[in-house]
């Protein structure tokens, strides 16, 4: 260990989170390794590890000969200030070696509040912040997830955005990196080629223009660039990398457990949900392979839970049949299941018992996410209140005492009344309570916690407007006022936050000017409570001449060129138009196993058939 690192770690807040050495970490030996990868994630050590997609990827490029990943997470403020004073440049955990000396140095964006950190950990590396500053072939600054779906917030500080899954074409990329530095590439030929490869978006190829009015005129790319970038995606999960051998963190993480992933995709479309959209069409594991990974899994890390993964864990079509194979192997050892994405619409009685059997009892959580049907049917939901009241009486009857709902305020289309609904549906759920419980001794907790609406790009609302602060704290205070039940617990979400997600979401390459002014005046770890400073940002805002209502609180049109025009998810932006007209017309679309809706992501599929039908 590194002496600075060494004083330093008697200095700093769980010093477990900068030192490595984990078990099921991998080592290689430099001398065998010709590209090296530092996987950073722009964010604590327990949020990195408890990312499923970080530990996919890790095992996936580790699995390459002559490839080692290494990880690299952000040091809290008080380890950050501990390098600085020390001249300790960032490093990563496995090696403890500089991050600057890496081949590749990519960062996983799913969230639009980890922005600055990304310039943070460049700057802890000693790597000039954009690309146009690095014109050697390495390091190479790539990043995916999320949040790529529009990259043009960050498209100046990267040299490669990777669009979809992983699996596939980082490794491509790799292999592309390695010929270009053994024949002595130059970075323009280097970015030239990786343009080619399906999946793959150089933004350095491509030129803005706007109007006076500050919205788009053109998004041109260079003879060599394609005119629209597709999202990359696993056709068959049950062939695809799955890690089993995972490593085991030697501190607490958020999410300490086994994560089993079910499916990816979601059948729902719900209008206001990004991830339903761009991670269409829906592709599931075998129940036989998942219970024999899980199993795998519990036995090789020691773990004690497991968590069912996917955007809707109930909507598994073998959910019952894999948790009876689950619980034969974890009912003995005492390991317990958890299902973190359950629906009101298909908890059954069946599946109650099988979370009991797995020793979950301690609350359950619905996301009915408007309080009225009107709305729900305009959002797409596809849930009503009896499905939800009667998921809430089985849960009742079986003994649970607790319950949580999470709704949006905010959402096109809502009224005053569809923000009492709320308050309404609450305390018909306490009463079902009441009439069912067996045990009124026991009390119940409800929990109603609101969000504000966000709108995302590659959605049916990408060109709705966000309600201003003061219109959802106004809301806030009237769902407030009408939650006087002591059974019922409200929680909101500050809607400082929400607001500058919603500008960064939908930011164009301007937007790069204001993540650097604002993290040059301190800006980092934005999303959380400790660090984040609105102020900041406004401030940053209008240094650079911009207006964040700009891109929050406006209403776009349809003939508007939107910041990620040449990205697509698979699905066709006519579909997203008509998704929209619906929501104002409150019709509602099947779910895709009852239907297909013609969104364009079954071209994506072999055979041009979805799974999720």
């Amino acid at each position: 260990m590194d002496h600075k690192l060494e004083r330093i770690l008697a200095r700093v807040q769980k010093p477990g989170r900068y030192v490595g050495g984990e078990y099921n970490a991998i080592h290689k030996d430099k001398e065998t390794v010709d590209c090296r990868f530092a996987f950073c994630f722009p964010d604590t050590y327990e949020i990195g590890m408890s990312n499923l997609g970080l530990r996919i990827l890790y095992g996936v490029m580790n699995e390459m000969e002559g490839v080692w990943c290494e990880r690299v997470f952000a040091p809290w403020g008080d380890m950050e200030d501990e390098m600085r004073k020390e001249g300790l440049p960032l490093y990563a955990l496995e090696s403890g070696d500089p991050v600057a000396d890496f081949d590749i140095i990519g960062f996983s964006l799913g969230y639009e509040m980890a922005y600055t950190n990304v310039l943070n950990l460049l700057d802890l590396a000693g790597i000039p912040l954009r690309s146009e500053d690095r014109p050697g072939l390495t390091p190479l600054i790539i990043a995916g997830g999320t949040s790529t779906y529009n990259p043009e917030p960050l498209a100046p500080f990267l040299d490669v955005v990777i669009l979809g899954e992983g699996e596939e074409v980082n490794v491509e990329l790799i292999q592309l990196y390695r010929k270009a530095k053994k024949e002595g590439w130059t970075k323009e030929q280097l970015l030239t080629a990786a343009a080619q490869i399906s999946g793959i978006y150089v933004p350095s190829l491509y030129t803005v223009s706007y109007h006076e009015d500050g919205t788009i005129r053109e998004i041109l790319p260079r003879d060599v660039a394609p005119k629209v970038v597709t999202k990359r995606l696993v056709s068959d999960m049950d062939a695809s990398y799955y890690p089993v051998k995972t490593i085991v963190p030697s501190t607490e993480i958020t999410h300490d457990r086994v994560m089993l992933e079910l499916f990816r995709g979601c059948i729902r479309g719900c209008r206001f949900c990004q991830a339903g959209f761009v991670y269409r069409p829906v592709r599931g594991r075998s129940h036989d392979l998942l219970a024999q990974q899980g199993i795998d899994a519990c036995q090789d890390s020691g773990y004690q839970e497991m968590t069912l993964m996917s955007l809707s864990s109930s909507d598994y079509p073998d959910l019952l049949p894999l948790c009876d194979e689950l619980l034969d192997f974890c009912q003995p050892r005492k390991i317990s299941i958890s299902l973190p994405s359950l629906r009101a619409d298909n908890f059954s009685m069946n599946l109650m018992e099988k979370l009991q059997q797995g020793g979950r009892k301690s609350g359950l959580t619905f996301a009915p996410e408007a309080g009225s049907q009107r709305l729900r049917d305009a959002i797409n939901k596809n849930v009503t209140e009896e499905d939800l009241l009667n998921s809430c009486r089985t849960a009742f009857e079986g003994g649970w005492s607790s319950v949580k709902l999470y709704f949006m305020l905010g959402l096109p289309t809502e009224t005053d009344e569809d923000v009492l609904g709320i308050a309404d549906l609450a305390n018909k759920v306490y009463h079902v309570w009441r009439n069912s419980t067996p045990n009124r001794s026991r009390g119940v907790r409800i929990t109603v916690s609101t969000s504000c609406f966000v709108p995302k790009s590659h959605t049916p609302f990408q060109w709705e407007a966000q309600n201003t602060m003061e219109e959802y704290l106004r809301k806030v205070t009237l769902l407030r006022e009408h939650l006087r039940n002591k059974s019922i617990t409200y929680n909101w979400h500050d809607p400082e936050t929400s607001f500058l997600e919603a500008a960064l979401s939908r930011g164009d390459r301007r937007m790069a000017d204001v993540i650097e002014t604002a993290w040059k005046n301190g800006a980092k770890f934005d999303s959380w409570s400790e660090y984040f400073s609105l102020q900041t940002w406004l401030d940053a805002f209008d240094a650079c001449g911009l207006s964040p209502s700009f891109y929050a609180h406006r209403v776009r049109d349809k003939e508007e060129i939107l910041p990620w025009h040449v990205i697509s998810d698979g699905v066709k932006e006519s579909y997203l138009w008509k998704e929209r007209e619906a929501a104002y017309q409150g019709v509602i679309t099947p779910d895709c196993r009852v239907k297909c809706s013609g969104c364009g992501a079954n071209h994506l599929c072999e055979g041009g058939i979805c799974h999720g039908q």
